[in-house]
């Protein structure tokens, strides 16, 4: 579920650890990535509070991948 995922991020983000999202594609999935840059956008938009990316969307074989490391406290 969406919620669970952005509330395990949000508390490593807060601890100061930096995430890594994955998503798997299966079969047909392939063919609509666009779906999952979507998905990885949405999640970056809405953890903007908590970090920054650290590296873009990209494509691991089936997997699309991003890093995001936590915002600098002050």
């Amino acid at each position: 579920d969406y919620q669970v995922k952005l509330r395990n991020l949000i508390r490593f983000l807060s601890d100061g650890d930096k995430a890594k999202v994955t998503l798997r594609f299966r079969g047909r999935e392939m063919a609509h990535q666009e779906l999952g840059v979507n998905l990885l956008k949405r999640v970056e938009d809405d953890l903007i509070q908590y970090g920054t990316v650290e590296q873009r969307p990209r494509m691991e074989g089936r997997q699309m991948v991003m890093t995001i490391a936590p915002v600098k406290k002050k």
